[in-house]
C-alpha cells in the first residue's frame, strides 16, 4: 500500500495556523513527498535571499562540473582541494569555500546549472523561493543530480554540520535528518530531507524577521513547524 498524502487537512491547518500567528514575519514552507514528487508549499511562495541554503546548489554545479570532467574535485584550491572546499562550505558553512567553489563554477555556469534544473537564478542576488530548493533536494536524494558516490558524500555532509539548532533539533529519534541551513542578517532558514526507513520528504523553511535579534523567535517557530510535520508524515 503506498505511504498517506502527507499534506492532509489536519496538517495544512496547522502549518496555516502557525505562519498566520507569527505573521510579523515573513514564512515561506515547502513540503514534498519523495514518493510522488509534489510539492507543497505554505506561507510565502516567492523568493527569499537564499542565504547558506544556496551552497546545495554550488556544491551540486560543481560535482556535475567534475563528472563531466570540466572540472576536478582533487584540484588545488585555497590550499586545500577542491573536495575538502565543498565539504567545509556545507558540513561547516564556511563562506571562504563557497567563494572558492563559486570562482570554479564561474557566474555562467552556476546559473546554467540551475536553469537545467528548472530554477531561475542569479548568483549576484542568491534568490531562491523555498519550492525552488525543495526540488534539488529532491532530485538530489533521487540519484538525479549527482553520481551515487558523489550523492552520497554530499548527504554526508548535511549532516552533523555546525548548526544542528533549526530542524535537526525539533525531529525525535528514529529519523534521519539531512540539512543545510542559512542564517544572514533577518534570514533564517533550514532544508532538509528528513528519511526514517522507506518514507522521505524534502521539508524547507524560509524565514525573514526585520533583524538578527528576532532569530531566536525565528528558531522557535521553525522548531514549531518542523514539529507539525514530523508528527503527522511519520
Amino acid at each position: 500500500m503506498p505511504p498517506a498524502a502527507p499534506a492532509d487537512a489536519t496538517l495544512e491547518e496547522q502549518l496555516n495556523a502557525i505562519i498566520a500567528a507569527n505573521s510579523r514575519y515573513q514564512l515561506g514552507v515547502a513540503l514534498v513527498d519523495m514518493s510522488d514528487g509534489v510539492v507543497r508549499q505554505f506561507g510565502v511562495r516567492e523568493k527569499f535571499v537564499a542565504a547558506s541554503t544556496g551552497k546545495i546548489l554550488a556544491a551540486a554545479a560543481y560535482y556535475h562540473l567534475a563528472e563531466a570532467g570540466v572540472l576536478s574535485l582533487t584540484a588545488p584550491m585555497g590550499g586545500q582541494t577542491a573536495a575538502s572546499q565543498i565539504r567545509q562550505m556545507i558540513q561547516q558553512s564556511n563562506n571562504t569555500s563557497w567563494a572558492l567553489i563559486l570562482g570554479a563554477v564561474g557566474y555562467q555556469g552556476i546559473h546554467d546549472y540551475a536553469a537545467s534544473l528548472g530554477i531561475p537564478y542569479d548568483r549576484t542576488f542568491n534568490t531562491l523561493s523555498p519550492a525552488e530548493t525543495a526540488r534539488i533536494l529532491v532530485l538530489l536524494y533521487n540519484g538525479r543530480l549527482l553520481s551515487p558516490a558523489h550523492t552520497a558524500e554530499l548527504l554526508s555532509y548535511m549532516q552533523n554540520t555546525n548548526y544542528e539548532t533549526l530542524i535537526p533539533a525539533a525531529v525525535p529519534p528514529g529519523i534521519t535528518v539531512f540539512h543545510k541551513y542559512g542564517l544572514l542578517n533577518g534570514n533564517l532558514h533550514d532544508a532538509s530531507i528528513l528519511v526514517q526507513g522507506q518514507r522521505a520528504y524534502a521539508f524547507v523553511v524560509y524565514s525573514l524577521g526585520a533583524s538578527v535579534a528576532e532569530i531566536p523567535v525565528q528558531t522557535a517557530i521553525i522548531r514549531q513547524l518542523t514539529q507539525a510535520v514530523v508528527e503527522q508524515v511519520f
